[in-house]
């Protein structure tokens, strides 16, 4: 029996392993069925070359546990290894020294295995000791079984064994009994192992008999050695990728496409990619991507090797070129990486194309499924927008389909305004906006539906790319001051009427929290309606921003503000004026002359003071104007008063504010049951 030292230039590896990989512990179990299945590859590739010429044999992975040993064992029939090899594979660790080895790495796990070749060393994250018993496939070779307890110091051996390959046992140690569990390994194997290419059992499969489970003589495969993406697309149907998705995603719903990568240069990728019916919520769907490097799991963490917007997708990417052991640090800086990054992210974009270009009816079908993933990717993803707006739709509220050129081309005529900017009007909920979109139809103006959660941003970006371009939703303002074609005509009645209208309608506007109106009075045509509310698009959409950027959070702290638009023209807000003359004329009329005369001594006061500076204004002048601005408010005062106690006993004031504020999802609680009473009333 030879015994010795293990050469690594660290007084004792297997603390620092427990202690440092701990939180990755899991991973043991992949490293040491990738190896095993490594070595039955090379045997495999060694009988291909004619160098070797023996029986192949059973070369199933094997993995057992022996719960009353406390061992897990992993089994293969693979190349095995001479003593020799053992002495140069697991006794020689070459580290370039202890403190730059800690310093380096202590914070990531896969960094030590994966730069130092330590992948049987993981062995010592769950295990007190290991064994190897091997038998080399050389002709002649001598089996040989190698322990060590977790110091630097092994013992090697020469023992019988019949068959070529390698067994290693691990004896669990106490802190990590959970893995003599067979459902702990079993879930294990299914994530790391389940598309190796080498069939790995786990036991025997298990039937019903007699009331409880028994085993059977089957082994239990839990790998697919010939996963779908390793397979010719020529050779599958649309059955096959739907059943392949269902295996990965068991309760998801069934894909809207999907994408079968395989480029053998500049880089090896291969892979399936789906586009999933996407929910709203984007982080909920993000990590569904599996990457594997040979068909060996290795992470669903691929930000970096996708672009942002794709982690949206769901499916496999396997790459050699991606080494097994990968850190994020890594990621971010590989030029292969980068590369594979661009080649998905054309790709993707050419499927999309060709699918819009070769069946636009099914694309548009399912444009409400893939809309936020498109759209999510023009707003993260700078090169997307140039390959996407070919094939990225408008829908409007007619449920018609445009691209952004047969959109332009559409609205050029009607919707362009006097500055020569073209107007694209949008509704962002179809019932809610029912009568703005209706009003903006009747003047021959289309309109579309942007619903999406990322509307708002992609409104912002939309009117950076296309030229002259601006977005205003249909609630915005009054149909006729949508698309501004020529200089507002004045309005119809006086100022006096129209102020005192105003002060009408404002007055009984409820106090609503983080609410402002504005109410003006307008010329709107006979047919229009008596009273709207718009709320302003640029405010509105800085509020609408500052929900999706946290920068922006000072919006979203503003009131809301509304315009309450008065239509002069119609019936009942002519009755309003009119009944307001008859009831309020005697009380006003002697307010109104003292404030026409006030107002001509304000104005003769500042043109007096007009041109001088400050010091040359005498007190005496000032105090007079001061003296003149008090009166004048108190005289509005007095006015506004009247006014106020006359609207509040006007039903008609309150059931045109109540029907305006109803149509918008204003109208609530108390103030609703009162409307519905009024009504009645009225009726």
């Amino acid at each position: 029996m030879q015994k010795g030292n293990i050469g690594v230039t660290t007084e004792n590896i297997f603390p620092v392993i427990k202690k440092f990989l701990y939180s990755d512990h899991e991973i043991f179990l992949r490293e040491l069925v990738s190896n095993a299945v490594d070595a039955t590859q090379k045997l495999k590739t060694l009988a291909s070359k004619g160098d070797f010429k023996g029986e192949m044999g059973d070369i199933t992975v094997r993995v057992a546990i022996d719960k009353e040993a406390g061992t897990i064992t992993i089994s293969d029939h693979g190349i095995g290894m001479t003593s020799d090899e053992i002495d140069k594979y697991i006794n020689q660790i070459a580290f370039s020294g202890a403190n730059d080895f800690l310093d380096k790495y202590k914070d990531d796990a896969n960094a030590i295995i994966g730069h130092f070749g330590l992948g049987f060393y993981s062995a010592f994250m769950v295990a007190k000791s290991v064994d190897i018993i091997t038998k080399s496939y050389q002709e002649g070779a001598q089996a040989v079984k190698w322990s060590c307890d977790g110091s630097p110091e092994f013992t090697l051996e020469e023992v019988e064994r019949k068959d070529r390959g390698t067994d290693i046992v691990l004896h669990i140690d106490d802190d990590c009994k959970e893995f003599l569990e067979e459902s702990r390994i079993s879930t294990l194997l299914s994530k790391y192992c389940r598309f190796l290419p080498v069939d790995v059992a786990f036991g025997k499969k298990k039937e019903w008999k007699e009331g409880k489970q028994v085993d059977t003589e089957e082994d239990n495969i839990i790998n697919d050695s010939e996963p779908l993406w390793m397979k010719k697309p020529q050779e599958l149907k649309d059955e096959d990728y739907k059943k392949f998705y269902r295996d990965l995603y068991p309760m998801s719903d069934e894909p809207l496409f999907w994408i079968h990568l395989n480029v053998d240069y500049p880089f090896n990728l291969t892979g399936i990619l789906y586009f999933p019916k996407i929910k709203s919520n984007i982080d909920l769907q993000k990590n569904k991507i599996q990457l594997y490097c040979n068909q060996v799991y290795v992470t669903d963490s691929v930000e970096g090797i996708v672009p942002d917007f794709l982690t949206l997708l769901h499916g496999v990417i396997d790459s050699p070129d991606i080494p097994l052991n990968v850190s994020r640090s890594y990621l971010q800086s590989d030029s292969n990486v980068k590369k594979i990054s661009t080649y998905i992210s054309k790709k993707v974009a050419d499927r999309l194309q060709s699918i819009f270009k070769n069946d636009r009816k099914e694309f548009e079908q399912k444009w409400d499924d893939l809309k936020l993933f498109i759209h999510y990717g023009l707003l993260t993803q700078e090169d997307f927008y140039d390959k996407a707006n070919k094939f990225t739709l408008f829908k409007d509220t007619d449920d018609k389909f445009y691209t952004y050129e047969e959109y332009q081309t559409l609205i050029k005529d009607n919707q362009t305004d006097k500055e020569g900017n073209l107007i694209y009007l949008y509704a962002n909920n179809k019932e809610e906006q029912y009568s703005y979109i209706e009003a903006a139809t009747a003047k021959g103006y289309n309109v579309l539906l942007m619903d999406g959660q990322l509307d708002t941003a992609l409104v912002g970006l939309l009117e950076r790319k296309l030229e002259k371009s601006r977005f205003t939703r249909v609630d915005s303002d009054v149909a006729d001051r949508l698309i501004v074609k020529e200089d507002a005509k004045e309005s119809t009645l006086e100022a006096e009427k129209s102020e005192i209208l105003s002060s009408v309608f404002s007055s009984q506007l409820p106090k609503v929290n983080k609410v402002e109106f504005h109410v003006e009075a307008h010329s709107l045509g006979e047919g229009a309606a008596p009273i709207l509310i718009t709320q302003g698009e640029y405010m509105r959409r800085m509020k609408e921003m500052a929900q999706l950027q946290p920068g922006m959070a000072f919006y979203g702290e503003m009131p809301d503000m509304y315009n309450l638009v008065l239509n002069v023209d119609h019936k009942l807000i002519k009755e309003v004026l009119t009944d307001t003359d008859k009831e309020c004329e005697a009380a006003l009329a002697p307010i109104e002359a003292e404030i026409r005369g006030l107002n001509a001594r304000q104005a003769a006061l500042e043109q007096a003071q007009q041109g001088k500076k400050d010091e040359e204004i005498t007190e005496a002048e000032k105090n007079d104007l001061t003296e003149v601005e008090k009166k004048l408010a108190d005289e509005k005062s007095k006015k506004e008063t009247i006014l106020t106690q006359y609207a509040a006993g006007n039903k008609v004031v309150h059931q045109l504010i109540d029907l305006a504020l109803l149509q918008n999802g204003m109208l609530k609680g108390e103030a609703l049951n009162n409307f519905v009473k009024r009504s009645i009333e009225l009726i």
